[in-house]
């Protein structure tokens, strides 16, 4: 079967692209902008990528066509998809009917933390030898793929988006999924674009809610009004609660000294944790992780070792490069509370030099200045930080600048790059934080510091 994936470059879409080429299908599929890594991942399977949308992209005509949700009414590509009537179906639909059934679903949901959560448990579940299916948001680094089918029969792990499905398909992706265990790991106000308020998403989390079992799971966050608020619309599924409570039935120690190290306590068990990641909501991610692994037999103890080996997914506290004692560090946060709790948990990780942020307001929420009265208190841990206003940004930032003494604005990439290589020094460490490319500002920064560092030496 020949199918086609229009807007194939979007972590989801790209990842679902992967499955279906590994289902023995032939695969192609175009996007506006078709760039790495996806597009490396994807071209490496031999997958055939049309830059840009247009009709010509659907000749000869595949046999499906699988629709992004970024894609809309008048798009070239979709207009001539509905006049040539081709069978087409959204992304979480095709994975629901063509990878799902018969297997045991775990779907993870949050407006933060899907990616992490989503790879803690598929790296638990390995550890378990259960060789678990998965589709996430990102490239999970412990296996060098953002997705696979896994072994057949075997759990499958979806990142669970309340984003809406498809241009045909308002309802959000999560309630296509129908997981046999549901992770709600927080919800608050996000997707401004698409939801009124806060309201219409716990809305949302509520149909999810209803789709899952009666003998499944629901592994549900502490602390967090608005999935109790959620639950008390009504809920026919065990839940299990994680948190720092002390009646949490999955409990959370952080170290006092070091973000790294922690212990969780689960009834009578209790074991330490000591790995690479840093920051409480990290560990939250992880508690959360090793409740659902739990249910497929990984004990606790198992379960806190495997972490000592988990590796941070692409672009979640990833190091892209460190010179003359600089360290550059990639980041997805885009949200306040993302942002604010990236920078708590570097902070707290005690590095040794300052802590330099780059941030690019980018997201639809962004955009719409929906979050900008929380952006100056998101970034207090940070001793410098720079803001990008990108093109396209109709609001200025020189509110948030001025509410925080360490800010800065600069709308010129390179001038951004200049002004932060000079104020950096060894021991510091760079964290940029955007949801897209930013211009390969990383890379650009790294080369910037290699230039200053080779001048002085």
């Amino acid at each position: 079967m020949h199918v086609h994936v229009i807007g194939i470059c979007g972590t989801f879409m790209g990842s679902l692209a992967r499955l279906a080429s590994l289902q023995g299908h032939r695969v192609t599929g175009s996007d506006a902008n078709v760039y790495p890594p996806m597009s490396e991942q994807l071209e490496a399977m031999g997958i055939e990528l049309q830059e840009g949308y247009r009709a010509a992209n659907l000749t000869p005509a595949p046999d499906l066509v699988i629709v992004g949700n970024a894609l809309s009414r008048g798009n070239p590509e979709i207009e001539a998809l509905l006049n040539a009537r081709l069978p087409y179906v959204s992304g979480p639909q095709w994975l629901a009917e063509h990878v799902l059934p018969g297997r045991p679903v775990v779907a993870v949901a949050g407006t933060h933390g899907k990616t992490t959560m989503a790879s803690l448990l598929a790296w638990l579940l390995e550890a378990k030898g259960l060789e678990p299916g998965f589709l996430v948001g990102g490239v999970l680094r412990n296996f060098g793929v953002s997705s696979r089918l896994g072994a057949p029969g075997s759990p499958f792990v979806v990142e669970a988006d309340e984003y809406d499905t498809a241009f045909f398909d308002k309802r959000s992706k999560f309630v296509h999924y129908r997981p046999n265990v549901a992770i709600l790991n927080n919800l608050e106000f996000d997707h401004a674009d698409i939801f009124d308020d806060l309201g219409a998403i716990e809305r949302q989390f509520h149909h999810f809610v209803r789709t899952v079992p009666g003998n499944g799971q629901l592994v549900v966050a502490d602390d967090q009004p608005a999935l109790k608020r959620v639950l008390e619309r009504g809920c026919w599924t065990p839940v299990s609660h994680f948190g720092t409570a002390q009646d949490s039935d999955w409990q959370l120690d952080m170290d006092a000294h070091d973000s790294r190290r922690f212990s969780v306590h689960h009834g009578r068990d209790s074991a330490p944790v000591s790995w690479a990641m840093s920051g409480r909501h990290n560990a939250l991610n992880a508690v959360a992780a090793l409740a659902v692994a739990n249910r497929f037999d990984l004990s606790l103890a198992e379960g806190c070792r495997a972490l000592e080996t988990f590796k941070a997914p692409r672009r979640r506290q990833e190091v892209r490069g460190e010179v003359a004692g600089v360290q550059v560090v990639d980041d997805f946060a885009h949200h306040p509370t993302a942002i604010a709790s990236t920078l708590e948990g570097m902070h707290a990780d005690r590095y040794g030099g300052r802590l330099l942020a780059v941030i690019e307001p980018r997201s639809n929420t962004m955009r719409q200045g929906t979050m900008k009265a929380r952006l100056a208190q998101s970034v207090a841990s940070a001793d410098r930080v720079w803001w990008y206003q990108p093109p396209g940004l109709d609001w200025s930032l020189a509110e948030v600048v001025a509410a925080h003494a360490g800010s800065r604005v600069e709308n010129d990439l390179a001038a951004l790059v200049r002004d932060v290589v000079a104020a950096a020094r060894p021991g510091d460490r760079i964290v940029v934080m955007s949801n897209g490319g930013f211009g390969g500002v990383h890379e650009r920064l790294l080369a910037a510091l290699e230039e200053v560092h080779h001048d002085r030496g």
